[in-house]
């Protein structure tokens, strides 16, 4: 008994003691997490929904100057999986080029294949207040490879499997894709006119060993969005290339330049209210498929963005 009772007294004290420790942690991860909200403004500031480039505004207003502000937004960590706009080169977290007066979000795709990307529940273009698109810039959306021009050869993306779903966008176009299957499914839009032809694309998938790892992120306000090949004659790969919920004003949505193993276009929303006679989903001749399920995609009224 003598020794039943020595355990519980060195139990009771060891709990006494890990109770204290785990206070003190939790304690310090708060008062850590209150000085670094109280350092740093512009985060404050985000938490709250506003945009980044609203955020930056306010800051200058505020101290009446941009060496505060532009020290401020440089210590603030930027990465992919937080949401930073920037251009990366994937599989890269960390953004290789920000300009504080560009907030465009920029992927470019290279000679590493990467096995997903996946951007989901993101805002774009002149959707929220201070936006505008980039100089020069038409697309709220370019999805691709590039054209043949000087100097530099065409380049696609290849894709396992390319899934859009739940655009929300005036104008979407799909040119110069080659897809082993293609799935049209579930789209309204406010005229449309959907023209594949077809053809013996090859099924594909992405491999390559000891490919890159993931690339997500969720949530985010940009001026525009950009994936694409953009080296001379290299094509982009990646496995799984997955574009949910994404909220758009302001210009076209385009797909272009990609072969396929399979393509899912679901769930979309496109329209910006000029009748059905302007065709604002448009899947061109150039769109070639081996299987096509298309299914119940319909012309309904739809107000612009």
């Amino acid at each position: 008994m003598t020794m039943i009772r020595l355990y519980g007294a060195v139990r009771a004290k060891r709990d006494w003691l890990l109770a204290k420790i785990e206070y003190l942690q939790a304690e310090s991860a708060r008062w850590r997490m209150l000085g670094t909200l109280i350092l740093s403004p512009y985060k404050l500031l985000r938490l709250t929904g506003i945009p980044p480039s609203a955020c930056i505004g306010v800051l200058l207003a505020l101290v009446g100057g941009g060496s505060y502000v532009a020290a401020d937004v440089m210590l603030e960590e930027r990465s992919f999986s937080a949401g930073s706009a920037g251009i990366y080169e994937a599989p890269g977290d960390i953004p290789t080029f920000y300009d504080s007066a560009d907030n465009t979000l920029r992927v470019d795709l290279g000679t590493t294949p990467v096995g997903e990307i996946s951007i989901e529940d993101i805002t774009v273009g002149t959707a929220f207040a201070g936006s505008t698109l980039p100089s020069g810039q038409t697309n709220v959306v370019y999805i691709g490879g590039l054209p043949t021009s000087s100097g530099f050869t065409a380049t696609f993306i290849e894709v396992g499997h390319l899934i859009i779903d739940r655009l929300r966008c005036t104008k979407l176009t799909l040119s110069t894709i080659e897809a082993h299957e293609l799935n049209v499914k579930w789209n309204a839009s406010d005229g449309m006119s959907i023209a594949p032809t077809p053809g013996v694309p090859r099924a594909r998938a992405i491999g390559g060993g000891n490919r890159a790892n993931a690339m997500t992120t969720s949530g985010g306000y940009y001026d525009q969005l950009k994936l694409q090949a953009p080296n001379s004659g290299v094509n982009g790969k990646v496995d799984v290339l997955r574009l949910s919920n994404i909220y758009t004003k302001g210009g076209p949505c385009v797909v272009t330049r990609i072969k396929a193993g399979t393509v899912d276009i679901i769930f979309n929303e496109l329209g910006a209210g000029d009748g059905f006679a302007a065709k604002d989903f448009i899947i061109e001749d150039s769109v070639i498929y081996q299987t096509f399920n298309n299914v119940d995609n319909v012309e309904v009224s739809i107000s612009p963005p």
